[in-house]
């Protein structure tokens, strides 16, 4: 599991809960490109509480990809308005992926709230 940012010094109980209360762990797109080079990666993976926007933690990442990803011919455009994409959404949710990897002990419905909302529709 890659580097997660914005956990250190909390517990796991503490990130259960904070799962629980809707945090989520997302990774974001950046590209860069330079004439015929063009680069599309992925962040390092970041914890945003439910209090925090997930598309403002990952301005940075959109600002980057806004200025440097344009530049190559021909996957730049291609590849900066995917991950623009991506960010302006609010990043990849990799919350149900995240939580298994750190064991947390989190309900289910926390993680797949998509399931919930089916369960209701039936």
């Amino acid at each position: 599991m890659a580097n997660i940012v914005g956990i250190q010094g909390m517990k796991p109980q503490q990130l259960a809960f904070e799962v629980q209360r809707g945090g989520k762990f997302v990774q974001y797109q950046y590209c860069v490109s330079a004439l015929v080079v063009t680069i599309k990666r992925g962040t390092d993976i970041y914890f945003v509480p439910a209090e925090q926007s997930r598309s403002m933690k990952g301005l940075g990442w959109t600002l980057l990809t806004l200025l440097a990803g344009w530049w190559g011919i021909p996957w730049g455009p291609i590849y900066t308005v995917q991950s623009l994409w991506v960010n302006l959404r609010g990043g990849h949710d990799l919350t149900p992926q995240a939580a298994t990897a750190l064991q947390l002990p989190v309900d289910r419905c926390a993680l797949f709230p998509e399931d919930k909302k089916a369960a209701g529709a039936n």
